[in-house]
């Protein structure tokens, strides 16, 4: 079981949907003890990966000046990692790929996060539109050897709230609890 959880939610719509399925895992892990580190990255201002590898040359430090090095030092200290996003055009939204691609950084000094677990909400009535958040999601977990915890995806939900009383909000608290 995980101990130190690292949540970034893309999501840039504050206190909606995604928010509230990331918030229903937090309380399912702090009712297990677990210590939670929880990012909005929409509201982050973060650049994208230049690829210039100065984070190679300088133990792990990006040469941007953002608001991206304290989720990398809770990363460094992570058990466990859960991405929640809503589906933006069949993917994750851009807020939460810019923080996934500035994981580069530790690529070199390494992270300690072994778990991972996605949280996906959707407007379409089926959760096919996830599918390429999901591949995704499990390459990125194959490549760095994280064990799959869990992906949860809601859809049909297409306004603020909407999501109040599903099942999937239940399934987060439980995953929360189990990670």
């Amino acid at each position: 079981m995980s101990k130190n959880i690292v949540i970034l939610s893309g999501s840039p719509r504050k206190g909606g949907n995604t928010d509230r399925l990331a918030q229903a895992f937090v309380d399912g892990a702090k009712a297990a003890g677990k210590q939670i580190a929880l990012f909005r990255v929409a509201d982050l201002k973060i650049g994208g990966c230049r690829g210039c590898n100065h984070c190679f040359k300088q133990q792990g430090v990006c040469v941007q000046k953002d608001d991206m090095p304290p989720i990398l030092d809770a990363l460094c200290k992570a058990d466990a990692l859960v991405l929640a996003s809503p589906v933006y055009y069949f993917g994750v939204t851009a807020q939460i790929k810019l923080a996934i691609d500035r994981f580069y950084a530790l690529l070199q000094e390494g992270m300690p996060v072994k778990r991972a677990a996605l949280l996906m909400t959707c407007g379409d009535d089926s959760d096919n539109a996830a599918k390429s958040s999901i591949s995704m999601f499990r390459q990125i977990s194959t490549y760095l050897k994280w064990d799959e915890a869990g992906i949860i995806v809601a859809p049909g939900l297409h306004n603020q709230g909407e999501i109040v009383g599903r099942t999937e909000l239940a399934q987060a608290k439980r995953l929360g609890e189990n990670v």
